[in-house]
């Protein structure tokens, strides 16, 4: 969707609905549902309790013929400033149905707030979106979070919450939560309930209060691999294959692809200090740069490419194609792979 005339992030409208300063029309759109489905809420508490049965309309588009949308919109609250009107899952309609709108947003109710939610990267009803953008509407995408801005935002979600978090306590949770928003927040505020305000979130906690090992997690196996330490290594394949529904391969594998493509990023980058491998690798505490820098020293860069061509045949054999080995067997190798690589590459 082409950039709107006013558009707003999820906290500028939070502060707007707090203060009552509020746009006749929103357009809440976008593929991460999360932040969709919390302004919603937010937008419902607008009405007290007491007179949701009177000011509070939520339609599904799938359910509800556009006039009758329109028709609500034009009524006016009973016993109260204001109403809300919110018309969800709109993605499922054809750009007439939202184009039938159109009348709301040229014939503005100042005692109505509308908002259409859209579940999608991109929006319907060329001639309706037009329309409520000149009438002043406000319009939010909600994009899905990447896995380059994960921790970041994974950090201001602690911070939100009141608690600290260690930096392995950070890695621990991103391992286990990925990219899921809605999962963040839930673990995070299990958390912030469990250990009280001003709490630091460590291992120990996570492993105490969530159930991830300490020990044997994605993190360690990155820290031990680039000690290239087999000792440490192999005990925590064999904890992943004796607990596979709390540790994948697919994750595990992603998670080594991920380290050694950004150690090969370090190999290569034109500055060596500190800051400018930090900005290579794209890490954010000196100490977290310490995993690339021993990396750097067991693994030169012909072995890194022996060992991201070897994690590529894992990926192949793992689908089953010139193997019949089991996923973690597959990843036993791979160690064995990578703790005897040699940088031996065939041009």
């Amino acid at each position: 969707m082409a950039a709107q005339a006013n558009t707003k992030t999820f906290s500028e409208i939070q502060s707007d609905i707090k203060r009552g300063t509020l746009a006749p029309i929103y357009i809440l759109y976008g593929e991460e549902s999360y932040f969709i489905d919390k302004l919603v809420k937010e937008f419902e508490n607008l009405i007290p309790e007491a007179d949701r049965g009177f000011n509070l309309y939520s339609f599904y588009a799938q359910e509800i013929d556009p006039q009758k949308v329109v028709a609500t919109y034009q009524s006016y609250p009973m016993m109260s400033e204001r109403q809300v009107v919110i018309l969800r899952e709109t993605q499922g309609q054809q750009p007439k149905y939202i184009d039938r709108l159109t009348f709301c947003a040229e014939n503005i109710n100042p005692a109505t707030v509308l908002v259409v939610c859209y579940r999608g990267a991109s929006t319907k009803g060329a001639t309706f979106l037009a329309a409520a953008k000149k009438a002043g509407a406000v319009f939010f995408e909600s994009k899905r979070l990447k896995e380059g801005n994960a921790d970041t935002v994974m950090e201001k979600i602690v911070k939100e919450k009141g608690l600290n978090i260690e930096r392995k306590g950070l890695a621990m949770l991103r391992e286990y939560i990925g990219v899921d928003i809605s999962k963040m927040y839930g673990e995070v505020e299990k958390l912030a309930f469990i250990l009280g305000p001003g709490a630091t979130i460590t291992p120990e906690s996570i492993e105490q209060h969530i159930g991830i090992s300490k020990d044997f997690n994605n993190f360690e196996l990155i820290e031990a691999i680039a000690d290239r330490n087999g000792a440490r290594i192999f005990p925590i394949i064999r904890y992943f294959q004796q607990n596979p529904k709390n540790n994948p391969v697919v994750v595990t594998t992603a998670t080594i692809f991920n380290y050694f493509s950004k150690l090969m990023m370090a190999h290569f980058a034109p500055d060596k200090s500190p800051s400018g491998l930090m900005a290579a690798v794209g890490v954010k505490w000196q100490s977290a740069l310490s995993t690339y820098t021993r990396g750097m020293r067991n693994y030169n860069v012909y072995m890194v490419i022996e060992i991201i061509s070897a994690l590529r045949e894992l990926d192949t054999r793992s689908k089953g194609v010139g193997s019949r080995q089991n996923e973690y067997d597959l990843l036993h190798d791979l160690m064995f792979r990578i703790l005897n690589c040699r940088g031996r590459v065939t041009i």
